[in-house]
């Protein structure tokens, strides 16, 4: 019996090693081998959840991650509003997702998440008392500069004003669950940038799609610590995840170049929404609240030491976000943007 319990430490201790080794090639961890491997740890049992009656908002959700998880928290039987830009697309996704789940509480919403008179006005006319689960998962990596009717930069306006001024718009409802949750999906790409606030709108330099991106979501990050430690007494959880490399139509429109590279080895988009799954449903998910996951695990937010910001800068970013969403500093309440 010795041997059996010495050989299986070694074993663990051969496999650990193996599995750092392989987390820091980022290859074999982003692909969907590192999914894989990393699911061995995963317990089935918390995402067997039953979510009857509770109410769910999914961003960017006709398609990709936010539709495999749209899917997802259907199943579980929750009432899941999908936010889309694209009103048919989204009617197509929601009829679909209905079909699949057996869940007639699936709805649709047309909300352009990059446009601030969108959101306020989807939130005006939202009906529901609360909200339980609010996943942004709505994105943008365009090639070239484009401004909103609104007049800030596409990437900034739809990765973080939008999900910014919702989700402070939704607070009241957020409240009112029982242990709701916020979640953004963010990416690994932000390991490669610090927290840069100069010349957020990109007219000063040549824009570049990725790393508009990535800055982006950077700013996710920090902003999901930001809002964790002010919303606590709420009882508002705030989480930023990232979903690995995965096959959607996103990035084969947005990355072609990557995507033929590397097509073969992508998630699916079911594996690439799983850790967003399971920081919506599972129980003890709700704390620690203002972490970074990855495949259920929480990761460090810097691995490079030129890309942690100062204080000051994680205080001028929230400043900058309620400026151009139009919120008051000192009340939060949101300033009437006309159509």
């Amino acid at each position: 019996m010795t041997d059996v319990r010495v050989h299986t430490a070694e074993q663990t201790i051969m496999g650990a090693v193996r599995d750092a080794i392989l987390d820091r090639s980022i290859v074999w961890s982003f692909d969907r081998s590192g999914f894989l491997r990393h699911a061995r740890r995963f317990r089935a049992e918390d995402v067997d959840v039953d979510l009857a009656g509770r109410v769910c908002l999914v961003t960017g959700a006709n398609s990709g991650i936010g539709r495999a998880a749209a899917t997802a928290l259907a199943r579980r039987r929750a009432d899941v509003w999908l936010l889309c830009r694209d009103r048919a697309r989204g009617e197509e996704a929601a009829a679909s997702i209905s079909r699949v789940t057996e869940n007639r509480r699936v709805h649709i919403e047309a909300v352009d998440i990059s446009r601030i008179a969108s959101v306020q006005a989807f939130t005006e006319r939202f009906a529901p008392a609360r909200v339980d689960v609010l996943i942004h998962n709505a994105g943008v990596l365009p090639a070239t500069r484009q401004e909103t009717a609104e007049g800030l930069e596409l990437t900034l306006a739809t990765n973080v004003i939008g999900p910014f001024l919702l989700t402070h718009l939704l607070q009241p409802k957020l409240a009112a669950a029982r242990d709701a949750r916020v979640i953004f999906v963010s990416s690994g790409g932000m390991y490669a940038q610090r927290l840069s606030l100069d010349d957020l709108q990109w007219t000063q330099r040549r824009f570049d799609g990725v790393t508009a991106y990535a800055q982006t979501k950077r700013m996710q990050v920090v902003l999901t610590e930001l809002l964790a430690r002010r919303w606590s007494r709420h009882r508002i959880a705030v989480h930023a995840m990232h979903p690995g490399w995965a096959d959607t139509p996103a990035v084969r429109s947005s990355l072609p170049r990557f995507y033929r590279l590397m097509r073969r080895r992508l998630r699916t988009p079911e594996q690439g929404a799983d850790t967003l799954v399971w920081l919506a449903v599972a129980p003890l998910a709700v704390t620690p609240s203002g972490r970074f996951w990855f495949d259920r695990a929480p990761q460090p937010t810097h691995l490079l030491p030129f890309t942690t910001e100062p204080p000051r800068d994680r205080a001028r970013l929230w400043r900058t976000c309620q400026r151009l969403a139009g919120l008051t500093p000192s009340s939060g309440h949101r300033r009437r943007v006309q159509v």
